[in-house]
């Protein structure tokens, strides 16, 4: 265990040894049952709110504060071990802090700490604010490990971003082996050339930019808690109608999790015609794994370098797409919709922009050129969705699990387009239900002018139309309701 000095002590001062024992444990939140950390309080000195400051005084590891007979020194006896760093750093810099806790028994848990001016108890909201940044992401973060040595009122992070040097350099110190070991290596390396007076300043500008970039990403582990199967059947029955091979196989993978707790080896690839839900589906699955999303269209790509990135010897380098989706999702742990895989062109000679997604799809971690790190990807849940599997390489099609999504039968059709999509509209533009209706014979005029259309994006449109024309009859003839029959709706949309 490191031993924290905080005092410049004399040459022949003893040995300080630390007073705790630390505690491992992934529990997001702070409170009196999951503490940061215990402080003894046999002398019973210790109150709800106690200013002062972490210190080593000789042979303890204390937190001393004043008291009414003078200066009062607590060891403390219990830290969470993601936050050994953090209390190192506060000791270090001699950080006036107010402790929020509970008086259990003998001992007091602390659940908050705050930053306070010297002296009194006024809020310093740059300090602060990193302060309680700092606290929200290692407790979102995974214990460190066992194994390893730790080296050398409502408050929130204020949504901070880690753009400037020493704030990049107190969350790398105070991060600890919280983040993971060559994402820590790799900072060491890059701050290093951002400090330094020897490079030129545009690669003191490059290593800070992918400093900020990396460091505001929350590095999890791939371990994911158990998903209630009734709960994820709700959201695909709430999200899609019918489709039920397709709902089977989704809960079929929602199994897989809970007995491994960790993502499938193999992402979705789903193949349908248009219109017929497929992004709804990888929406869906995002809401039941409680993972943010991000979006990527490779009809839209015609270059690898796009993905990859560019090089940092030239000026106006930057990090590719995919890592930017990282970025943009803020963790490490996302869904990953890859829309459109059969439409990936091939790009300006470069080579495949597909074949670039191997890297990411194989979980083994994916290098950016500019960032010039490999970044984890065992919790990157990859759903990709095509018109045509023909136009997929096979290396492709063997990284994903293939569902076929069928188009809605006539029977669906009109399901989907009375108890969803006109509904939907009418609600959107604030109309009741009985104001636009439509009779059996509307219905089926809807359903014969679209049996030719795959998918459903006609039947909303349809929705829109006769919603709308109902409205107008309402506000400009005065009518209190409109039923289309089977004339009405081939006069208006025929």
């Amino acid at each position: 265990m490191p031993v924290f000095d905080f005092n410049n002590s004399p040459e022949d001062q003893k040995v300080p040894e630390c007073t705790y024992k630390v505690f491992y444990t992934n529990c997001p939140e702070s409170s009196p049952g999951h503490p940061i950390l215990v402080l003894d309080n046999k002398s019973g000195k210790l109150v709800h709110h106690s200013n002062g400051i972490f210190t080593n005084p000789i042979r303890r590891t204390a937190f001393e504060f004043k008291g009414e007979e003078g200066t009062v020194s607590e060891d403390i006896l219990e830290i969470d071990a993601r936050f050994v760093s953090l209390l190192k750093w506060l000791g270090e810099n001699h950080i006036n802090v107010r402790l929020s806790g509970a008086v259990k028994g003998d001992k007091y848990a602390v659940y908050k700490i705050r930053e306070i001016a010297f002296g009194g108890g006024v809020k310093l909201s740059a300090e602060d604010g990193f302060l309680q940044f700092m606290i929200e992401r290692l407790l979102a973060s995974d214990a460190p490990s066992q194994e390893i040595p730790d080296e050398d009122e409502e408050e929130t992070g204020d949504s901070m971003k880690l753009t400037s040097i020493q704030s990049i350099t107190d969350f790398m110190n105070c991060a600890g082996r919280t983040l993971p070991d060559n994402i820590r290596l790799w900072a060491r390396r890059n701050l290093a050339v951002a400090k330094s007076n020897e490079v030129s300043p545009e690669e003191r500008r490059h290593a800070q930019r992918a400093l900020s970039i990396m460091m505001n990403i929350q590095w999890k582990g791939n371990y994911f808690e158990a998903i209630d199967p009734a709960e994820a059947r709700r959201i695909l029955d709430e999200e899609l109608y019918g489709m039920e091979s397709v709902k089977q196989r989704i809960i079929e993978t929602i199994i897989q999790i809970n007995r491994t707790h960790t993502l499938p080896a193999y992402g979705l690839l789903l193949i349908g015609p248009a219109g017929t839900g497929k992004s709804q589906i990888a929406y869906a699955v995002a809401r039941i794994l409680k993972l943010p999303w991000t979006t990527l269209d490779m009809s839209s790509i015609n270059d690898p370098e796009q993905l990859t990135g560019s090089s940092r010897i030239y000026a106006n380098a930057k990090p590719g797409i995919i890592m930017e989706a990282f970025s943009m999702a803020g963790e490490s742990n996302l869904v990953f919709i890859i829309n459109e895989l059969d439409k990936a062109a091939s790009g300006k000679g470069n080579g495949n922009p597909a074949d670039v997604l191997l890297t990411l799809l194989d979980n083994l971690g994916f290098t950016d050129n500019y960032m010039e790190c490999m970044i984890p990807t065992s919790g990157v849940y990859p759903i990709a969705t095509a018109n045509d599997k023909d136009q997929i390489s096979a290396p492709l099609m063997s990284r994903f699990a293939v569902i076929e999504i069928p188009d809605y039968t006539a029977e669906e059709k009109k399901v989907i387009f009375s108890k969803y999509a006109l509904p939907k509209v009418l609600k959107r533009i604030g109309m009741e239900e009985k104001e636009c209706t439509l009779t059996p014979e509307g219905l089926e005029a809807v359903i014969e002018l679209h049996k030719n259309t795959s998918g459903i994006r006609d039947l909303e449109q349809a929705a829109e139309h006769i919603a709308a024309n109902a409205l107008y009859q309402i506000e400009v003839d005065h009518m209190k309701s409109v039923a289309f029959d089977g004339e009405m709706v081939r006069k208006l949309l025929g």
